[in-house]
């Protein structure tokens, strides 16, 4: 389905295109009107030469009049032209000074046009062959067009990259208000549940089950506050610090692991050795968050999520994946555009938002590694390693 915020797009490229169009159309109309214009003056040369040398042969000794007059009429005509002697000599005009001089220029020339079956003009002497040629400028008018073109899609690009920057930075704006704006909003019931549990505290002290259940609130408040950060954190430049990568992915996969149906597996394997990262952690941690949690709305109660990390070159290779749904390879790229989600509820903004924290924030890259429908989906990150 044609999506509205393509509307642009379409707009831009009739524009450009009708540009385009209307300058060929105006190109090939000069063309063929300068081209008629000078077959008009080849043909009145052809008949003054001809005349010309008629008359002079007409006089014994080549009547000097006759002689400027000829002299005259090949000076002043505007196009080029070769002419040729009796011993094969060529003679170029207007043609550039170094034209004029190259015999092998002037060779391959008179062979074009007699390649194109076209006929000199006979004559005798040093004219015994003259060849007329069409001017430059009509080659030039021939070639506009592609000019033209070229011109056309750099305003095309120029207007895509202007759009889609201003776009993007608008984008940029409207999220980082809006997660500062939600960071804010959630400091108020947090500080008040946080009042609270230290009341229930206070009133079931001696009641140890009580208190195991006012520990995992602790906890679930705590995972409050760190969302509350990372939101606020969204606009301003992070702080990356070294880190264990599979400590930290660990320490989420634990959290998730609590809260997430028992028929979920989680097999996730710690790499041979450890390895660093400069990574800022609470966003870091939401990356992965945003994956597992993925993961676990694609599988409907049951299967296997499982991760690998590993060193590639010089770089850390994480491998998120799921045994759920499966993404179609089109949506590869899709997945990570605001806005896309295939869940009923949700804003479609978590892969986007790991996008930009991986690739903006840690230098790194996110992307959908496979995906078999049904079957498995593998999602790959690639951080560059300490040192």
């Amino acid at each position: 389905m044609f999506n509205k915020n393509n509307y642009w797009k379409l707009i831009l490229m009739v524009i450009g295109a009708t540009i385009l169009g209307a300058t060929i159309i105006y190109s090939n109309y000069l063309a063929e009107k300068l081209k008629a214009n000078e077959e008009k003056n080849i043909v009145l040369y052809t008949k003054a030469i001809k005349e010309l040398l008629i008359e002079l042969g007409k006089t014994e000794n080549n009547d000097e009049a006759y002689l400027n007059f000829l002299t005259m009429v090949r000076d002043t005509f505007p196009l080029p032209v070769i002419s040729e002697d009796e011993n094969g000599n060529l003679e170029g005009q207007n043609f550039s000074e170094k034209e004029i001089r190259n015999q092998e220029f002037l060779e391959r020339k008179k062979q074009a046009f007699l390649d194109e079956g076209r006929i000199p003009i006979s004559g005798s002497g040093y004219a015994t062959n003259i060849y007329c040629f069409n001017s430059p400028l009509l080659g030039y008018i021939k070639l506009f067009p592609l000019v033209q073109g070229l011109l056309v899609g750099l305003y095309i690009a120029l207007g895509y990259f202007l759009f889609s920057a201003s776009r993007r930075s608008e984008q940029n704006r409207v999220w980082a208000g809006m997660a500062k704006e939600t960071a804010h909003q959630l400091g108020t019931p947090i500080s008040a549940i946080l009042g609270w549990i230290e009341y229930l505290k206070d009133n079931f002290a001696d009641q140890p089950d009580k208190m195991d259940v006012l520990k995992e609130l602790t906890k679930d408040v705590d995972r409050l506050e760190l969302v509350a950060d990372r939101f606020s954190k969204i606009g301003s430049d992070p702080i990356l610090q070294p880190a264990d990568i599979f400590k930290e992915i660990n320490e989420v996969k634990e959290y998730l692991e609590r809260r997430s149906p028992r028929k979920i597996i989680f097999d996730f394997n710690p790499p041979e050795h450890e390895i660093n990262v400069m990574i800022n952690k609470h966003l870091f941690a939401w990356v992965i968050e945003n994956l597992i949690r993925n993961s676990l709305d694609a599988m409907d109660g049951k299967g296997i999520i499982s991760c690998k990390v590993y060193k590639q070159n010089n770089y850390v290779i994480i491998e998120l994946s799921d045994t759920g749904h499966g993404i179609p390879s089109n949506k590869f790229k899709s997945v990570f555009s605001p806005g896309y989600s295939t869940k009923k509820r949700g804003w479609g903004l978590g892969l986007s938002l790991s996008k930009r924290i991986i690739e903006e924030y840690h230098k790194g890259k996110i992307y959908v590694k496979s995906s078999k429908p049904g079957e498995e989906t593998t999602f790959g990150i690639r951080l560059p390693i300490t040192g």
